[in-house]
């Protein structure tokens, strides 16, 4: 198991808690602040999938006029997560 608490930058939340196996399958993730309904079904969404595959599928999503976004973010913290296998 990896674990990361990644503080996120431009987005309303504040930190992302990720965790894989060692098999780099997600086995939680919890987004702290931001939009909370959306973030569980996210983080629904993605617990069981691959690393790489989630941060391909939420990478580069902005939100509004800002130029990042909470999955976006996401994407970043699962970059780092991957860095540690």
């Amino acid at each position: 198991m990896k674990h990361i608490m990644y503080k996120t930058q431009g987005t309303c939340s504040q930190y992302i808690d990720l965790e894989a196996d060692d098999d780099q399958v997600i086995t939680r993730l919890n987004v702290i602040g931001g939009c909370n309904g959306n973030l569980q079904g996210i983080a629904a969404l993605v617990k069981g999938m691959k690393l790489e595959d989630a941060r391909q599928r939420l990478q580069g999503i902005t939100c509004g006029f800002k130029p990042t976004s909470c999955p976006d973010q996401i994407s970043i913290a699962i970059g780092q997560l991957q860095q540690m296998y």
